[in-house]
């Protein structure tokens, strides 16, 4: 079995009061190429391969968070998620029993000691190409 692990970050995602304004903010300010998810910020990881970051602004009121109170949740890429899953739940770590697939990844989460949802993202980059 492979085992799983984390490869970089995902994405970073935050409650505000506007995300529409935030991301309008952001794109004046400083650049960022927004759309309706946020903004997706492209690299090349260690072998060379296309790789990305999400950045997203959510409503104040989103209960996707949940069960985290947090105002904000943190998104990981992985290898393996479901062997990373099935390992985390062994040594006691909080999993939430779903994983999602689309045609750009899988999706599991997990909380850590304070608490806060950490989203795992086992990504299909080729979808973005």
């Amino acid at each position: 079995m492979k085992k799983g692990k984390v490869t970089g970050i995902g994405g970073v995602f935050f409650k505000t009061e506007d995300p529409k304004a935030t991301k309008e903010w952001y794109k004046n300010n400083l650049g960022f190429n927004t759309d309706d998810w946020g903004c997706t910020f492209w690299w090349k990881d260690t072998n060379d391969k296309k790789a990305s970051t999400q950045w997203s602004p959510f409503d104040k009121d989103t209960n996707y968070f949940q069960p985290s109170k947090k105002d904000f949740m943190l998104n990981y890429r992985v290898e393996n998620l479901i062997e990373l899953l099935e390992e985390l739940k062994e040594k006691g770590v909080t999993v939430i029993d779903k994983v999602e697939e689309y045609d750009y990844g899988k999706f599991g989460w997990i909380l850590d000691l304070d608490g806060n949802k950490i989203e795992l993202w086992e990504p299909k980059d080729e979808a973005f190409l």
